[in-house]
């Protein structure tokens, strides 16, 4: 049997936006939508000369200073940059004529191109913004703060109408020039945190917890558990909080767990799995950060001749079509990749008020476990 799970759509935690259940931006999937509107004009921009005087400069010191060219001291440089991230500028290099008109860009940051559930994403949301009359501008971040603040900048410079990220966690100045910037915000992918301006996902930490109870519920108790360093993936951090504190309130914790270096993928959670069991033999089931790593710990048991789920029970997560065609359809939880790209531009392009729309996880029982 198949559970879904939705949870409610909460406004963001501010007294004076309530969410108002009569509200057409929150309409289901194929209910009639409002006209689209016009995104909201962008704040005042912030010029080169209100930069040099917060930084005590001249303006073509301060030019030099933020195109990295010519002369001028490291203290400068600093004195200057400051100024310019306190301010939330950034550079206009859109031709004149587009600037004045408003700019029909809305840029778009993925952690990952070859992770299908980026694709699915960006799927759905170009969808919506192309038949809207808007053109996707995509960037990859590769899970670094560093470079998501690179390409924000990068893309700020240019005036888009609107962005949209993945996750609730940014560079304090990333939200800096976000929030001076004007253009509206949605975060996708993502509940368990403030959000700036939209937030359309689902909780993480609810799937780590349903994960949990599945395989409470089921009968395992020596647990382990795969996946890849949280500092890079802050999200399969949520869900491992949330699978930990669940087996907690049971009072049990992880027999034995795997952190891997490498980028998600089937031969990671495939010597990952190898080097888990490894260590500890008595694991009767282990829960994966996705469904990559989920198949590849099958393809060991496979190989190894280990009875799933009958000795070792397997759960992932995201519900990806290759665990669903495996000879025993994985045990995992599908998330609404698709619906969140396009709810997430759908919003923007309404102009809908700041809130939280909460599209639900489904947990999929499959027969790993």
């Amino acid at each position: 049997m198949n559970v879904r799970l939705r949870l409610r759509r909460n406004a963001l935690s501010d007294p004076s936006n309530p969410a108002d259940p009569t509200d057409p931006t929150l309409t289901s999937p194929g209910t009639a939508r409002p006209e689209a509107v016009a995104l909201p004009a962008p704040a005042a921009t912030v010029t080169l000369t209100e930069v040099a005087a917060a930084a005590g400069v001249g303006e073509s010191t301060a030019s030099r200073v933020l195109r990295n060219h010519g002369s001028f001291s490291a203290a400068t440089r600093e004195r200057v940059l400051e100024a310019a991230a306190r301010l939330g500028y950034v550079p206009n290099r859109i031709a004149g004529t587009l600037a004045s008109a408003g700019s029909n860009l809305i840029g778009i940051l993925i952690p990952s191109l070859t992770n299908i559930v980026f694709s699915d994403v960006l799927r759905g949301a170009n969808a919506v913004i192309d038949a809207a009359g808007y053109q996707a501008v995509v960037g990859v971040t590769d899970y670094d703060p560093r470079r998501e603040e690179a390409l924000v900048t990068s893309m700020l410079a240019w005036r888009p109408a609107a962005m949209m990220l993945a996750g609730l966690e940014h560079s304090e100045r990333t939200r800096l020039l976000l929030s001076a910037s004007g253009a509206r915000v949605a975060e996708l992918l993502d509940l368990d945190g403030p959000g700036m301006d939209l937030v359309v996902g689902f909780s993480n930490e609810g799937t780590g917890e349903a994960a949990a109870r599945h395989l409470l519920a089921r009968g395992y108790r020596r647990i382990g558990y795969l996946g890849r360093d949280f500092a890079r993936d802050i999200r399969a951090g949520k869900r491992y909080r949330g699978f930990v504190s669940t087996l907690a309130q049971a009072g049990l914790s992880l027999v034995d767990e795997e952190f891997l270096g490498s980028g998600s993928s089937v031969g990671a959670g495939r010597t990952g799995t190898q080097a888990l069991l490894s260590r500890s033999p008595a694991i009767d089931a282990l829960y994966f950060a996705n469904d990559d790593m989920a198949i590849g710990g099958y393809f060991h048991c496979l190989a190894s001749n280990i009875a799933v789920p009958e000795r070792l029970a397997l759960f992932g997560h995201n519900a990806l079509d290759v665990g669903r065609f495996a000879p025993r359809p994985l045990s995992t939880v599908r998330t609404p990749r698709v619906s969140v790209g396009e709810t997430g531009a759908r919003l923007l392009l309404d102009g809908a008020p700041a809130q939280v729309v909460d599209l639900g996880f489904e947990l999929i029982d499959g027969a790993t476990s």
